[in-house]
């Protein structure tokens, strides 16, 4: 029997919990013995989509026996997947839900399903965070990922819905890379009227944000705005034992959420699918978790110490 043939397709390589994704994938298919192609999309929507058709339309003894993909821009290809449908791929969505998957699970008998990280409660977490480090309130500095993307979205709500009423928030956006969130915050630190501006926290929806931010404030030629807001506590999410929480150990982030890579589930999933001959679940959601532990941070906040 010849050896599975799965097809990763990533937003970006420049992102930690992208790297760790990939690792992720990397080490389930040497585990489970299959051939992993892995591309990244460089958060081009239309690249991405390029770079799936091209594996669909090969020729059939080169054609993967799935794809999983983490979509990019507002929508989940559904064109695409319904292509990938009638050629017999399976078909996983990674860190989304699509409304058309349960069109596929009846046209098609080759799995289709996704596992997406639990973004509403992540930006739950985030928004307890928030109130365990500014018991008085505040206003924080809010780095979001993309406007059309549903991560960011869900995050954003679940922030706002734990988040006291006393805590106000001034939104920039980023693009889940360290480079874009120092470019949105360097742009911010520039305006006249920053410098005079009152923040009590820079929260960003991933880490690499949180540092690219951190790295912009350093950025500022005012020696005593620059020592200011380097004083100020900074919170991401991903949380990965290699950057994020070797942050928070260091003092550099107060807090991060541990948010696990979707790509080995999701790959185990559809390895037994395949060899069951069984759909699995149509939806499938990973656990997040605060680092430290919320009840640490209320400690901290109780304290004066949020770093």
């Amino acid at each position: 029997m010849p050896k599975l043939k799965f097809l990763l397709s990533l937003p970006t390589i420049d992102n930690d919990f992208q790297q760790e994704q990939a690792a992720a994938a990397k080490e389930t298919a040497q585990r489970l013995d299959f051939h992993l192609d892995i591309v990244h999309a460089d958060n081009d929507a239309i690249k991405q989509s390029d770079q799936i058709l091209k594996a669909i339309q090969a020729s059939p003894e080169n054609r993967p026996r799935a794809i999983l993909f983490e979509p990019l821009g507002a929508t989940s290809l559904p064109q695409v997947a319904r292509a990938a449908s009638a050629a017999g791929i399976g078909w996983v969505i990674l860190n989304r839900f699509a409304e058309y998957l349960p069109e596929l699970r009846r046209a098609n008998k080759a799995p289709a399903f996704s596992v997406s990280s639990d973004h509403l409660e992540i930006g739950r977490i985030q928004g307890l965070q928030f109130a365990a480090l500014l018991p008085q309130g505040g206003s924080i500095l809010y780095i979001q990922g993309p406007s059309e993307n549903s991560a960011a979205k869900d995050r954003t709500i679940g922030m706002q819905e734990t988040k006291p009423a006393n805590i106000r928030v001034n939104t920039l956006k980023g693009q889940w890379t360290e480079e874009s969130a120092y470019k949105a915050v360097l742009s911010w630190t520039r305006l006249p009227t920053s410098a005079k501006q009152t923040v009590d926290l820079v929260g960003a929806q991933d880490d690499s944000m949180a540092m690219g931010a951190r790295k912009a404030m350093q950025e500022s030629p005012d020696a005593e705005v620059r020592e200011r807001w380097l004083r100020l506590p900074f919170t991401g999410c991903d949380g990965l034992i290699d950057s994020g929480q070797k942050a928070v150990q260091a003092g550099t982030l107060a807090a991060t959420v541990v948010v696990p890579p979707n790509t080995q589930p999701a790959l185990e999933m559809l390895v037994a699918a395949i060899r069951q001959e069984k759909n699995p679940l149509e939806q499938v959601l990973t656990v997040p978790s605060s680092f430290p532990s919320l009840a640490e941070l209320m400690r901290r906040g109780a304290n004066g110490k949020t770093r």
